[in-house]
């Protein structure tokens, strides 16, 4: 065999093993940005019973996504409550959910929103179980499905995730903080900062006031373009010290909002129901941007108003 012959094999044979080595080795950056995807975790905070008898076991869920999310239990799926023995009963995970809102990553919630516009109702994070009792050393698992990032209205599903909780039902879990669980750096912005909506629009909330229902916030948006827009924010809840999030869930392009003119302002208010001893509050903000029906999600630090 010629020199050259042989060199054009050894290239081939190093080509060949290069090749496999790059399909089979995945991005190390994609490893490491699963990594920090720890999913949603829960802790058991009370048990007690339902008005029909029924175990009921309050829950805090915190989001350990390390993104924005929202979660719910898997539909039709009930949870399982196992005993020390062993002994497994099937119960109703129903109302284990953040509401329909994505709370911010670090925050952590035990209740939220629920029924309609004309009768809203304050919803506990609860798990019903007919007929058994938790005696010590048992625990409950909860299929869930969570989505992580911004709101992409033609999208609703990206990057959903099925998973498990695993929740020990001895000791309950006392003395937590929130909504802040784990702080992450730069989050929480203060209420003054000027955001960058679609169409380079800036946003500020310029005003927050107290009202016998709870707060109206005033916002503004100005135009630097050559052409009007619109700039929503749907009604934006809140949360607080207590971890329950107020204001009903609705997709944030539903509600109307003032076209901004071209090199001009506009000036709304949105209002949310909260209890005047709720203090603590954050804003779950979502800012329309970058493109039509595609939202950010913004964190306000409200709690010195």
């Amino acid at each position: 065999m010629s020199d050259r012959s042989r060199l054009f094999l050894a290239l081939a044979s190093a080509l060949a093993v290069l090749s496999c080595n790059y399909i089979v080795l995945p991005p190390e950056e994609d490893n490491a940005a699963a990594l920090l995807d720890r999913g949603w975790s829960a802790v058991a905070t009370n048990l007690g019973h339902s008005a029909a008898g029924d175990l009921q076991v309050e829950l805090t869920i915190r989001n350990e996504t390390g993104a924005w999310s929202a979660m719910q239990a898997a539909p039709e799926e009930p949870a399982v409550l196992t005993t020390g023995d062993g002994t497994e009963s099937e119960c109703d995970a129903s109302r284990v959910s953040s509401g329909g809102h994505r709370l911010a990553p670090g925050f952590q919630m035990r209740g939220y929103t629920a029924g309609t516009r004309l009768e809203p109702e304050i919803q506990l994070i609860v798990v019903e179980c007919a007929g058994v009792e938790a005696p010590a050393g048992s625990t409950l698992s909860i299929d869930y499905v969570y989505v992580t990032g911004d709101y992409n209205y033609y999208d609703q599903q990206a990057n959903q995730v099925e998973a498990t909780l695993e929740v020990a039902l001895d000791p309950l879990a006392t003395g937590l903080q929130y909504p802040v669980a784990e702080p992450v750096e730069g989050l929480i912005r203060s209420p003054d900062t000027e955001i960058t909506a679609m169409n380079d629009v800036g946003l500020m909330l310029v005003g927050t006031e107290r009202t016998g229902q709870g707060l109206r916030f005033t916002w503004q948006t100005s135009n630097p373009g050559e052409y009007p827009t619109y700039v929503h924010v749907g009604i934006p809840p809140v949360i607080g010290q207590d971890g329950i999030i107020y204001g009903l869930y609705e997709t944030p392009d539903l509600a109307s909002v003032p076209i901004t003119g071209a090199g001009s302002n506009a000036e709304w208010t949105t209002e949310v129901a909260v209890p005047s001893d709720v203090q603590g509050l954050y804003m779950l903000l979502s800012v329309e941007t970058g493109k039509q029906r595609y939202f950010v999600h913004q964190a306000l630090d409200l709690t010195g108003g």
